[in-house]
């Protein structure tokens, strides 16, 4: 028997592995059977040993590692389940940054794995040797460098642990190449918890019977919540509670889809382009509500005068949330998806006819002034809310929307209809032009028998194009919606309210989108004609496989409502 085969036979009877093995096969002790990512040097025996088990888990070759990050969280984001993506040292990993910041202030829970340099070169300058972990410190929920090969089952299940629990996030576990190529005796033990780590508060009595003698005796309350709701799986709580009490509720755009769009006490969304009674309102409430959500500055515009009239409960999981931003009267430390229930049984069967008919009645104003003329132009410029309303009118509503960042975003979100939860996808607290795209990827992969559309303008598509090679080899029956306006649109936007239509470096000068896109093998479509949208609408929802549609539409339409920066939500314009 050759050395090998000896050494091999030993390693199966002591159930020794590498390193390398033994990453893999934690995955896949975890349940994970996707992985997106970009090979090299320092990661390359991770990938020798991806190879022995493609059957089991799945790599997705992304065309650049940022992609990889984007396309980990549309994953996360589409089923509920950890993210991962995995490239290797120096610039692969720094490549990653930009997506683990996004997934960090936006909670989403992602897996990150780096090859490093061999552990005696560390600190050298080697060749591709970048301090990850002093970089992504500040963007990840944990991260941890593994030197040695017997580290790695504990350093991965530690991850998933950290990655997935309470408030959710992303964590980076970066492993040197002799790590990697070390011999361990596999036994693969899931986390289950750490004295300095408690993810969900106890629950306090005191605190939820405070809040519902708050509600309870409120003539104005207004629900305000946020992504918290999907995350902790709390959207039927959540019904029950707004049904019981009749409170009127607004959405944060990554609580959007909690909440059925045609609910009766669905009144919008909130924040700088969110519809005009939410915002107004929130300045007219005696008790406002916030569920899972962090009052971010797009949402709150000026904190002096922001709710002064009400008194606050805030339901939340992360105590670092409470007060950091609007000063708490009463906080329900939790998870939400407990706290609603049991808040749910204290509270009393009520209902605030009156109150919601004062958000209708600012509503239908936002429907005169914009809404009308968004949905049904005058002019023969097409408008992104037409194609938005369009995509609602030929489908059943049941899509999952990813979205890139800019004036497309703002419209998906304000006009995109939902049935059902997870299907809203979109990069709320870091705005990350180019997430589109490989989101849409990873959702759609997460996600089969959904029909993921991606919503992107002409700038933020070029920021990720490279991904279109990804669908090309993946066969990935993602669906493309660019709406081309040849700007940036929201710094336009901007500039023209702001900065006396000086559009400095805003203005596109695109390619030929279409060519660009038939390179890649991908079904694709210009609409430049109004008459030609809604059969164009039509034929890429009904194709089987991946579809391109590029609409042009205004130059310079702009998005309203607007809370301008610096302005009180009080002081929203409809035009």
């Amino acid at each position: 028997m050759e050395t090998k085969e000896i050494k091999n036979k030993v390693r199966k009877e002591q159930q020794l592995m590498t390193g390398a093995q033994a990453v893999v096969h934690s995955l896949i002790a975890e349940g994970v059977d996707l992985m997106f990512g970009y090979p090299g040097g320092a990661i390359m025996p991770v990938y020798d040993a991806l190879y022995d088990v493609q059957d089991s888990l799945t790599h997705v070759l992304t065309r650049h590692e940022q992609g990889a990050t984007h396309a980990a969280q549309g994953y996360a984001r589409a089923t509920g389940k950890v993210g991962v993506c995995i490239a290797t040292s120096g610039p692969g990993a720094t490549n990653l940054i930009t997506g683990i910041a996004d997934a960090q202030i936006d909670s989403t829970p992602m897996v990150c794995i780096t090859g490093q340099v061999a552990s005696h070169l560390l600190g050298t300058d080697a060749f591709q040797e970048t301090d990850v972990i002093g970089i992504s410190m500040p963007v990840t929920k944990w991260n941890f460098q593994v030197t040695r090969a017997e580290e790695i089952p504990m350093a991965i299940a530690k991850a998933f642990y950290i990655a997935r629990t309470g408030k959710p996030g992303p964590v980076l576990v970066d492993i040197t190449k002799d790590a990697q190529f070390g011999e361990v005796a596999f036994n693969y033990v899931p986390f289950k918890g750490m004295r300095s780590y408690v993810p969900t508060p106890a629950l306090e009595m005191d605190s939820l019977t405070k809040a519902a003698a708050l509600i309870n005796t409120a003539k104005k309350p207004f629900i305000l919540f946020g992504q918290g709701v999907v995350l902790s799986g709390a959207e039927e709580e959540f019904k029950t509670f707004i049904e019981k009490t009749g409170i009127p509720s607004a959405w944060t755009i990554l609580g959007l889809s909690a909440l059925n769009s045609d609910h009766y006490l669905n009144v919008g969304m909130l924040g700088m382009h969110g519809n005009y009674a939410p915002n107004k309102m929130t300045n007219e409430c005696d008790v406002l509500i916030a569920i899972g959500m962090r009052f971010d500055d797009r949402v709150t515009g000026d904190l002096s005068r922001y709710a002064t009239q009400a008194k606050v409960v805030h339901l939340e999981i992360d105590p670092a949330e409470i007060d950091k931003n609007v000063k708490t009267d009463v906080a329900v430390l939790g998870d939400a998806k407990e706290t609603l229930e049991e808040l749910t049984k204290i509270v009393d069967q009520r209902e605030h006819a009156e109150w919601l008919a004062e958000f209708r009645a600012l509503e239908q104003e936002e429907i005169d002034t914009v809404i009308n003329e968004e949905l049904s132009p005058k002019s023969d410029v097409m408008t992104m809310g037409e194609v938005i309303h369009q995509i609602n009118e030929v489908s059943d509503q049941k899509n999952i929307f990813v979205t890139d960042v800019g004036q497309h975003q703002m419209i998906a979100c304000r006009y995109a209809k939902f049935k059902q939860s997870r299907s809203m996808i979109t990069s709320g607290g870091l705005g990350t032009m180019g997430f589109c795209l490989p989101a849409a990827i990873g959702a759609k992969m997460g996600m089969p028998n959904s029909q993921v559309i991606g919503i992107i303008g002409d700038g933020g598509f070029q920021m990720t194009i490279q991904e279109l090679g990804t669908i090309f080899q993946c066969k990935t029956a993602v669906k493309i919606v660019v709406l081309n306006n040849e700007f940036l649109g929201m710094v336009r936007q901007w500039q023209e309210l702001f900065f006396d239509k000086r559009y400095a470096s805003t203005e596109m000068v695109n390619p030929d989108f279409q060519t660009i896109v038939k390179g890649y093998g991908i079904a694709t479509k210009k609409v430049i004609e109004r008459a030609d949208l809604e059969s164009s609408v039509k034929e890429m929802l009904a194709h089987d496989g991946s579809y391109f549609l590029e609409v042009m539409v205004g130059k310079e339409n702009n998005v309203f409502p607007m809370v301008p920066t610096g302005a009180s939500v009080s002081e929203i314009r409809l035009k």
